[in-house]
């Protein structure tokens, strides 16, 4: 059975940074492609950031160049650092495999809060 945990979530200042995990066990192969998402109290899930198997990123415009992307394929991990956070990302952050068949799976999700 495949699983999808995430670590690294916490409170923290704005300007602050984190660095998010998330490790998939159960599994052989690569994800095809993994990603970071998010969704704050009220508000729908939104893609973050996503990267494939050989390492194209893509970024949500408000993320753009204060979050990064990367995956080591042969531990079958995804991180997320977050660099220069605003009030605003605070959210629960999800982390999603999609497998090669477009089967995606889903961690249990990590709070993330920006708050002084």
């Amino acid at each position: 059975q495949v699983q999808l945990v995430e670590s690294g979530g916490g409170l923290v200042q704005p300007g602050g940074s984190l660095r998010l995990s998330c490790a998939a066990s159960g599994r052989i192969f690569a994800f095809s492609s993994m990603a970071w998402y998010r969704q704050a109290p009220g508000k729908q899930r939104e893609l973050v950031a996503s990267i494939t198997l050989g390492g194209v990123t893509d970024y949500v415009d408000s993320v753009k160049g204060r979050f990064s992307i990367s995956r080591d394929n042969a531990k079958n991990t995804v991180h997320l650092q977050m660099n220069s956070l605003k009030p605003e990302d605070t959210a629960v952050y999800y982390c999603r495999g999609r497998d090669w068949d477009a089967t995606d799976y889903w961690g249990q999700g990590t709070q993330v809060t920006v708050s002084s």
